[in-house]
């Protein structure tokens, strides 16, 4: 673990990030001690950072401690957390502030090879997202919306949870986001108000035309969901993971394209 680039495990209590979850984070796949889609995180983080109203960080600085943190790993997940560093009782922000750096290295999920064979179940949480617009789309450091719906379910046989918002639309999964398939249309939530903006989401839609898919940004109800043609799940570590049954009903795998399966499976893993 490196912080503001030493190694080190311990943070100043007075860090705004555990005072207020003032900050922001990415979760990187790493293959063979590189770290995957990283212009594509940076380019969240950057966003992130700017709407939270931070100094930017260094991301060629961020890059060196990446690959110092992920030097000989064949598999992992690298964490980087940005916070807006410490700061005195309250919740005005200092100015400046100085944003504090943390890299960490984590192994590499098992996640079940029938997951991609047989597809996953996934279930509603009760759970509901805030509506925040300012906040949509970034990954900041404020999730106990999702810890909250993560602890709603003990099965193992259900692998994600679908969250809504305060007006029942259907916004992303726990820890992922959402696919709808339907015809050559590939709808996925306009994440506008509440969720994460994912880069294997964005990934999927600029691809999704060379597969004759037509994407849309939309909004999605349960019902919907239940008459479309198949469900998949992504996030920047599973992938792309198909969705075999929701609640009662069940989808045919086969009607994703099993060539945009393959080129997200190679392309979200490739370094850099």
């Amino acid at each position: 673990m490196l912080i503001d680039g030493l190694p080190a495990d311990r943070i100043p209590i007075t860090d705004r990030g555990l005072q207020y979850g003032d900050g922001l984070f990415e979760t990187i796949a790493v293959k063979d001690g590189l770290p995957c889609l990283w212009q594509r995180h940076m380019a969240r983080l950057e966003k992130g950072e700017q709407a939270l109203g931070f100094t930017p960080t260094d991301k060629q600085l961020l890059w060196q401690e990446a690959l110092q943190v992920a030097a000989g790993q064949t598999s992992a997940v690298l964490k980087i957390v940005v916070t807006r560093g410490s700061g005195g009782r309250g919740y005005r922000p200092p100015s400046p502030s100085h944003p504090r750096r943390i890299l960490s290295i984590h192994p590499w999920p098992d996640y079940p090879a029938e997951w991609y064979e047989k597809g996953i179940e996934i279930r509603i949480c009760e759970t509901r997202l805030s509506n925040q617009s300012r906040l949509a789309g970034i990954k900041h450091l404020n999730r106990l919306e999702q810890v909250l719906a993560r602890a709603e379910w003990e099965n193992p046989d259900i692998a994600e949870g679908l969250m809504l918002d305060q007006q029942d639309r259907v916004i992303c999964g726990t820890q992922s986001n959402l696919f709808l398939l339907k015809g050559d249309q590939l709808l996925t939530p306009k994440l506008s108000t509440a969720g994460v903006a994912g880069v294997v989401r964005e990934l999927v839609l600029e691809s999704a035309e060379q597969f004759s898919l037509k994407p849309r940004l939309t909004e999605l109800s349960i019902d919907d969901l239940k008459q479309g043609d198949v469900l998949f799940m992504t996030n920047a570590i599973m992938g792309l993971c198909p969705v075999v049954r929701f609640e009662q009903t069940v989808f045919e795998l086969k009607k994703i394209p099993a060539e945009l399966m393959m080129f997200i499976g190679h392309t979200y893993l490739a370094a850099g």
